[in-house]
């Protein structure tokens, strides 16, 4: 009999998982919170690890064009001087892959497309789960259950199963408030991803097809103060000593399509498997945006659940203890790495800021590119 798979979250995850299954022929359901299975946030990058995974899945062609191809991405102050560039060539080369920026709206819609969509049920908040020696049962909040032989935690770095299953592993807030939108910009030609660090904040820019740009932005402040209530003109005004493509890039932003969130990541978990429940993407490893990876390490990880099953089909709870050993130390290294990769970021000390520009100008490109070490020289296939 065809083993039956629950999914908890219609995000990246899920649906690529969901792809993945189908393609094995196991049977699936997903459950999603909201009202409607739709791409939340604006844009954010595929690097060419994501893209080798999509690739492995029979995905790659069909989700590239979706994207836009991005040759580099630099670090600048905000008076435009280069402080570091991050060595994408590398790690395009080592996967065999181009680095891609795609507006999340589109990869969902482009996920939903390859499967079968009677089996994404919304409006379905999950209250607990139990699990047997045989089976796994949902409860939701609306008083219906549903039950299936393993379960798939895919709902995100607020998981209501990571926090039954780990009940200290919450969010952690990182510090600092994040901005983001995305403006049609016709005299923007470019394939470089721009990141500014200056006194009032971080500043990216990265092109996206159909003449657009996502930008995003960040400011220390504690968590719920009143610059979680900045409208478009007090971002305008937080950044109005910036360049003038940021300046430009505001103008033609509009104000109900900013999108602020506190930037969060949960501390890494020594666990990602539970018996029958087996924890994904942010639900597992939710990590701050700074190295472009929590989509990636989504995508990362169905692509490494899906070898397991391959080599495992009639053993799924072998399958998952393999999935747990080959991703725990990576996606801890990024968690790790990111979280810290921010705080050096977000430096808003002038003296501390002029010292850290000047050293990491000065420092040879194999020490400033260490933090993607791991990035660059593991495949996570081989792991």
């Amino acid at each position: 009999m065809t083993k039956k798979f629950l999914i908890a979250g219609a995000g990246i995850a899920g649906l690529t998982l969901a792809k993945a299954l189908q393609d094995l022929g196991f049977e699936y359901e997903i459950f999603e919170a909201s009202a409607e299975a739709r791409g939340i946030g604006a844009g954010f990058g595929l690097a060419s690890n994501a893209m080798k995974a999509f690739e492995i899945l029979g995905l790659a062609d069909e989700v590239a064009p979706l994207g836009h191809m991005l040759e580099d991405f630099e670090i600048q102050d905000w008076q435009e001087k280069t402080i570091l560039k991050a060595d994408t060539n590398r790690l395009r080369k080592n996967y065999n892959n181009e680095n891609f920026a795609i507006h999340r709206a589109d990869l969902h819609r482009y996920l939903i497309s390859k499967i079968d969509s009677t089996r994404i049920h919304t409006s379905k908040r999950i209250k607990f789960f139990e699990q047997s020696f045989q089976k796994v049962i949902l409860h939701f909040e609306d008083g219906t259950t549903t039950e299936g032989d393993f379960l798939i935690a895919a709902d995100g770095i607020n998981s209501i199963i990571r926090q039954q299953l780990l009940k200290n592993s919450t969010p952690r807030y990182a510090g600092y408030v994040c901005w983001r939108a995305i403006v049609e910009d016709k005299s923007y030609f470019s394939k470089k991803s721009i990141e500014t660090w200056g006194p009032n904040g971080r500043f990216g820019l990265t092109p996206l097809i159909n003449n657009q740009i996502y930008w995003y932005a960040c400011v220390n402040t504690p968590l719920k103060s009143e610059v979680y209530n900045y409208t478009l003109q007090d971002i305008k005004n937080q950044f109005k000593d910036y360049s003038g493509q940021i300046r430009n890039t505001l103008q033609k932003t509009k104000q109900e399509d900013i999108i602020t969130t506190p930037i969060m990541d949960i501390k890494p978990i020594s666990n990602y498997t539970f018996n029958r429940v087996l924890l994904m993407g942010d639900a597992a490893h939710a990590t701050t945006p700074n190295m472009g990876q929590g989509a990636c390490m989504a995508v990362e990880d169905v692509c490494v659940l899906y070898d397991e099953l391959i080599k495992n089909e009639t053993d799924i709870l072998r399958a998952f203890e393999g999935y747990n050993h080959r991703r725990l130390k990576r996606t801890h290294y990024i968690i790790d790495t990111s979280r810290l990769a921010g705080k050096v970021a977000q430096w808003d000390n002038k003296f501390l800021m002029n010292v850290r520009n000047f050293v990491f100008r000065k420092l040879p490109q194999s020490i400033t590119q260490s933090p993607l070490e791991d990035l660059l020289e593991e495949d996570f296939m081989k792991i």
